[in-house]
């Protein structure tokens, strides 16, 4: 008899919707099936989209999947900024929305190769303390910056302050850094794709063999990428 929490073992695709945490979702497929659970990128609690699950005895696995660059839609409302770079901190600053010139420009400048702020609600350790804790606390620290790699950055729509932007980037970087470059806070954000995998291939039911999995990777865009975030 195989080890207990060992099986079923390989990859299932989620759909994340806004309001859990990939914690609780990977929890949730743990009680349904019982083996243990791990998931390979966060995603925050307001945002929606690809979360891989890596189940059984494929947690092992769990570098090959969390360095895997990543595709996001997501809305910047450049009318205002937040406390937190997205809609659960409060607003702190009104602006006045760039021009359509103006964004062109300011998009530009984040393409290819930026390094920027990690946000005071990331789970990065300050002082061996999560930021976020520290952030609800009220302590302002210095955040550390992260290099990062935008390979696309690309306006779907802009009406009335209001830019929908559809991302690729490696692992590790922060959407909602890019919003506050670009003088704005994220109103929405969607993981699309992690790698080859895809949001409409999610289906909390099927679990893809670890092989045919890795497989993909091997195959695919964005296998030689980092951790996303």
């Amino acid at each position: 008899m195989p080890p207990r929490g060992r099986n079923p073992s390989g990859l299932i695709l989620v759909d994340k919707p806004a309001g859990p945490s990939p914690f609780a979702l990977a929890s949730e497929i743990r009680r349904r099936t019982g083996a243990r659970t791990g998931h390979a990128g966060t995603l925050d609690p307001f945002a929606t989209g690809l979360l891989l699950v890596l189940s059984g005895a494929a947690t092992k696995l769990a570098s090959c999947f969390v360095g895997l660059d990543k595709r996001y839609v997501t809305d910047v409302d450049l009318s205002a900024r937040t406390s937190t770079g997205d809609p659960e901190g409060e607003i702190v600053e009104q602006l006045e929305a760039p021009g359509q010139y103006e964004l062109v420009q300011r998009l530009e400048a984040l393409r290819g190769e930026i390094e920027l702020p990690i946000p005071t609600t990331s789970a990065v350790k300050i002082g061996g303390e999560r930021a976020y804790r520290l952030h609800r606390r009220g302590v302002e620290v210095e955040m550390p910056t992260r290099r990062s790699r935008v390979d696309a950055l690309e306006v779907i729509t802009y009406r009335d302050g209001v830019a929908r932007l559809d991302l690729r980037v490696s692992s590790g970087t922060y959407v909602r850094a890019i919003a506050e470059a670009l003088g704005g806070h994220c109103v929405s954000l969607r993981r699309t794709e992690v790698g080859p995998f895809e949001v409409g291939e999610a289906d909390p039911e099927r679990v893809l063999p670890p092989d045919e999995a890795l497989a993909r990777i091997d195959a695919g865009p964005g296998g030689d990428g980092g951790d996303g975030a």
